[in-house]
């Protein structure tokens, strides 16, 4: 479920915000330096995180979903901002080279559909990062910012995510080291919070950061192989663990009632 666009762009201008601001997009601009003369487009509320690249991009273009609502950005310039539905953005097959999902995945019922938009205008090799809380991290368990009140995700269950919308996962990162609380003091040593956790505990950062590259082909299974159509079993299931239903198969001969 979707936060209030007003309440998110509230939390951005508060100091934790500005911090989160400075932290998060320290480490976008670590994968993508520069997006000089290449088009941007960010999902969900990724505006604040969008602003470094505003003179150098060719255009940036912030999608703010409907459920969300949506506010003019950015604010010294002229509106760049579009309500769009989830899973139907109003743009044109292979229009972006660049796409930023920030405050998305994990607040939209159905994410598989905004990465298929975010893959269909994508253009061949181009890149997305998708920002979403770590299960493991305190700022999933934490009212004070956005990132508590959306899905958490694992490392493997957004890679998988991503895979199974044909990206080809290329980076991917931690951030917000630091615990979530309003204290100056802590706000203060929010650097080196995030050097110390980066060296001592690199798993339990708030928030995973993963890059990903538009795969334009997928590979088609050989006829005949076994290994082409199989099930996944989730990693909660322990190994040698009784199936609790059996699968019903019919026998190819009717059994004659006996008389």
């Amino acid at each position: 479920m979707y936060l209030d666009v007003a309440d998110l762009r509230t939390f951005y201008d508060l100091p934790m915000g500005r911090l989160l601001r400075v932290l998060i997009g320290g480490r976008i601009r670590a994968l993508w330096p520069s997006l000089e003369g290449q088009s941007l487009l960010g999902i969900g509320y990724a505006g604040p995180f969008m602003r470094p690249y505003l003179g150098s991009a060719e255009r940036c273009i912030a999608a703010m979903p409907a459920q969300q609502g949506a506010v003019g950005w950015p604010r010294e310039a002229d509106n760049a901002a579009v309500l769009v539905e989830d899973g139907r953005l109003p743009v044109s097959d292979a229009f972006f080279d660049r796409v930023l999902a920030v405050h998305a995945l994990d607040h939209a019922a159905d994410p598989s559909a905004i990465l298929r938009e975010a893959w269909r205008v994508l253009a061949p090799g181009g890149r997305m990062i998708a920002i979403v809380p770590n299960r493991r991290g305190l700022w999933s368990q934490s009212e004070l910012s956005p990132f508590g009140y959306g899905r958490p995700y694992s490392r493997g269950q957004l890679k998988g995510l991503l895979r199974s919308c044909q990206f080809d996962v290329a980076a991917q990162d931690e951030a917000l080291f630091l615990p979530p609380t309003r204290a100056r003091f802590v706000l203060r040593s929010a650097r080196t919070w995030e050097g110390i956790g980066r060296r001592m505990w690199p798993a339990f950062g708030g928030l995973l950061i993963m890059e990903a590259e538009k795969k334009v082909f997928r590979g088609l299974p050989v006829e005949g192989t076994r290994s082409a159509l199989r099930v996944l079993k989730p990693v909660f299931v322990p190994e040698g663990a009784a199936a609790g239903l059996k699968p019903v198969r019919r026998s190819s001969a009717v059994t004659q009632p006996e008389t």
